[in-house]
């Protein structure tokens, strides 16, 4: 049943990144926030499209400059509500998942990154990370070569 109006919010877009490297491996950060690991990423701003804001999230969050390659997926789970710490806003997930490849730069800790590293994948496994962030990084490990849409 969809429910008009009531508690209606908008639900605005937020990118993802998975920049992979010549060896194979891929950029995680490690939040300030909750210490849960994470593909560098964040929400779009006004004035700026969503691969421009991946670029730009990524960034700042990890200090290495990147250029889109392709699409991972879209996940926008109904049931994933996101409370943000920060600012304590409260949103249903809506992330475009983004591969990238690395141009330049250094992986660098932010404000937002408690810390940065490429990762192979046979690691990821034993890394904490949120629910839905495994399932996007296991969606695009699994290279079914289609994006992931739900």
């Amino acid at each position: 049943m969809r429910h008009r109006g009531i508690g209606r919010r908008p639900v605005p877009p937020s990118a993802n990144v998975l920049v992979v490297n010549d060896s194979g491996e891929i950029l995680m950060i490690r939040r300030a926030d909750n210490d849960n690991w994470a593909l560098p990423g964040g929400a779009m701003d006004l004035g700026e499209s969503l691969p421009a804001a991946a670029v730009r999230e990524t960034l700042e969050e990890t200090g290495v400059h990147v250029e889109i390659t392709g699409l991972s997926g879209i996940y926008t789970d109904p049931r994933h509500v996101i409370l943000y710490t920060s600012n304590g806003e409260v949103r249903q997930e809506f992330s475009v998942v983004f591969v990238a490849k690395p141009l330049s730069g250094v992986p660098t800790p932010s404000h937002e990154s408690r810390e940065v590293r490429w990762i192979a994948p046979g690691e990821l496994s034993d890394l904490a990370m949120d629910r839905s962030m495994r399932m996007r990084v296991e969606h695009y490990l699994a290279g079914s070569g289609s994006a992931r849409l739900g």
